[in-house]
């Protein structure tokens, strides 16, 4: 089952801004959901600070990158055995890259122009405020 934006934003926020337990209470679905969200969100920062569309393709593969990066340190923090954080990776790669497709992709009929196909670029903003607490967290 792969998460949508809306389901993988919820997971983001549970995971990343409630309780810092280091206890495996989160399951490893969720948890890809929360690291695909920080992925996307790491990957359209980069894309927004350098200002140029790249391809479908090498966009997959970085997020597939970065989503790798967050479930490591969300296996550390959460407490997550070695089984779960392989299946988080495992569930966060295909879910990146369902949340890629639903965002880019499907308004391009899957071709791969460099066109940055996003409705809104401020999705991440809300009342002219980040949504996204500055913890020193590298995304």
């Amino acid at each position: 089952m792969a998460y949508g934006w809306d389901e993988s934003e919820r997971a983001h926020e549970q995971v990343y801004n409630g309780e810092q337990h280091h206890e495996g209470k989160f399951s490893h679905e969720f948890v890809a959901g929360a690291a695909s969200f920080a992925a996307m969100k790491a990957y359209e920062d980069h894309e927004r600070k350098e200002g140029k569309p790249s391809s479908h393709k090498l966009a997959k593969e970085l997020i597939a990158g970065l989503v790798g990066g967050e479930v490591d340190k969300l296996a550390e923090t959460k407490g997550m055995n070695w089984l779960d954080r392989e299946k988080a990776e495992h569930h966060a790669k295909k879910n990146v890259e369902h949340m890629y497709e639903e965002r880019y992709e499907q308004h391009d009929n899957g071709r791969d122009n460099g066109r940055d196909n996003r409705d809104n670029r401020d999705n991440y903003r809300d009342n002219g405020r980040d949504n996204y607490r500055e913890d020193n967290r590298n995304y």
